[in-house]
């Protein structure tokens, strides 16, 4: 069963959290881009598996994909490296104890802020279609 009503409170974040990330990136916080391109990706895989009866308790995007594929949804290989590396700026984009030196904000720049966020609307993306064949499916 499908749980839409839930798939939508946690989409409708997903989706306000990338807007979020993307002014960050405008105003060159790139680290909090960084990291809010992680949650909001946190938050679509989320909808979906908590919309599928699937509650997991962490930060692991990457769990939260093999924890679909256990209960039978394909997920391409790229969106698992995709992931992965969001998976990686969880912690790191916000506290200076990831570095042997510096700050998060030095080691974050436009390119990787942009490409994390990208990954991110790659990964909102794959939760809506899965959202879609179950909704058509009638499941």
């Amino acid at each position: 069963m499908f749980e839409g009503s839930e798939y939508e409170r946690w989409i409708r974040q997903a989706e306000r959290t990338l807007k979020s990330a993307e002014r960050d990136l405008e105003h060159k916080d790139y680290e909090w881009a960084s990291f809010k391109a992680q949650q909001a990706a946190e938050l679509a895989m989320k909808a979906i598996t908590r919309a599928l009866g699937i509650t997991l308790p962490g930060h692991s995007i990457t769990k939260l994909l093999r924890a679909l594929e256990e209960h039978g949804i394909k997920v391409p290989e790229e969106l698992y490296n995709m992931a992965m590396e969001l998976d990686r700026n969880y912690i790191t984009s916000r506290y200076p104890l990831a570095y042997s030196e510096g700050s998060p904000y030095e080691y974050y720049s436009d390119n990787i802020a942009r490409k994390l966020i990208n990954y991110a609307k790659e990964l909102v993306e794959f939760a809506k279609r899965i959202a879609v064949q179950k909704v058509e499916g009638g499941e």
